[in-house]
Order: structure tokens, then C-alpha cells, then sequence
């Protein structure tokens, strides 16, 4: 079955800086905090700013949420949404998830993490939430979704789903993250859902 796709612009600018310090990237930061339109990204010395956070990714973050915070509350699935709060490890790593989720329970660490990836840049993302011990890391990009989990080695691997959510085939996101109404593809969504469990 070949899905539909949802466009993607180049309007989103990313630029790259290495040998950054840690107390540089704090200065940076600084200087950036009310900009909510730059996002930054610091990996051991790597430094990744982007600009402007374009509509097709906020529109992608946004409906995969409600997809996903859809199918929770059809399943009675307690969730505790994180939004995008940055993630840090002083001294090594710190990044900013498009969106986040605790199952269950309130962590302190997510369980879940989301990265819509519209303009593909240096830093391995999966590094980033590797110090905090994320159970899952999710990257939606060209129209696909992959999950990785982390292993008892403490390294992330592909899953073919998440382990919060053995019954949710991620093909069946994709399906209705390109409806062109966000309103109209959560209840349909639900709709397919409620099928599923009749």
C-alpha cells in the first residue's frame, strides 16, 4: 500500500558549529532564550542551530501527538505529555524533543521521545537522550516513522514497534498524519481505532 505524503519545504535553515565548549553553548542559550524559533541541539563540542522551526514540522509534531495521545485514551493508557522540555546532561549533551511522554506514571525522564526531522543535521540524535536513559526514541522523517529502543547494553536499536504499544503498527500513524484537516485525521484515527477493538 503506497502512502501519501506530507510536503516538505527547505525553509528550515541548520548550521553547525564544532569545538563549541559547554559553557559557550550555556552562552548561546542565554542569549537565545526568548527566541522559540531557533532550536539547538550540543553534543560533545557540536553545536547545531536551526531556524525558523518550519510550518510542515510543527504541523507533523503536533498531529502525531494528538494521534498518539488518541490512542492512549481509546486503550486507557495513562500518559503524562512532556511536551518539548530540553533534556541535558552538564558538561556533555542537550537537547529539545518535539514532543515527549511519561506511560504510566510521572518521571523525571520520559519514556518517550519524538523527533520530526525535516532538515537532517551533524549530530546523532539518538546520543542525545542516550545519557538520560530514554526507553524510546521516535523519528518521524520523509514520511516514515522508526522506533528505537534501548538495549540492556545501553545502546539504541530499530524496533519494529514500541514496546509501550505492541498493538499500534506505525504505518497506521503515517496514514493519517498526512490528512490535510488535523481535526478530521484524529477522529478518523479513533474511528479505525474503535474498529480494531470491536
Amino acid at each position: 500500500m503506497s502512502i501519501p505524503l506530507v510536503e516538505q519545504s527547505a525553509e528550515e535553515k541548520l548550521i553547525t558549529l564544532k569545538d563549541v565548549s559547554w559553557e559557550q553553548f550555556k552562552g548561546i542559550e542565554a542569549q537565545l532564550l526568548d527566541n522559540h524559533n531557533v532550536r539547538l541541539s550540543y553534543l560533545s563540542g557540536m553545536l547545531e542551530i536551526m531556524s525558523p522551526i518550519g510550518e510542515e514540522h510543527e504541523y507533523v509534531k503536533r498531529t502525531l501527538g494528538y494521534l498518539l495521545e488518541a490512542y492512549m485514551r481509546e486503550l486507557g493508557i495513562r500518559f503524562y505529555g512532556r511536551g518539548g522540555y530540553t533534556l541535558e546532561e552538564p558538561g556533555y549533551a542537550s537537547g529539545t524533543p518535539d514532543e515527549s511522554y511519561s506511560i504510566g506514571t510521572k518521571k523525571e525522564v520520559p519514556d518517550i521521545v519524538i523527533e520530526v526531522i525535516i532538515t537532517s543535521g551533524t549530530i546523532n540524535r539518538k546520543e542525545l537522550y542516550k545519557p538520560k536513559k530514554v526507553p524510546e526514541v521516535w523519528f518521524w522523517k520523509s514520511n516514515t516513522i522508526k522506533i528505537f529502543r534501548l538495549s540492556e547494553q545501553g545502546e539504541y536499536e530499530e524496533v519494529e514497534r514500541s514496546e509501550f504499544f505492541p498493538n499500534l503498527d506505525p504505518s497506521l500513524l503515517l496514514q493519517y498524519i498526512v490528512i490535510p484537516d488535523q481535526y478530521d485525521a484524529v477522529q478518523q484515527f479513533i474511528q479505525a481505532i474503535r474498529n480494531q477493538l470491536v
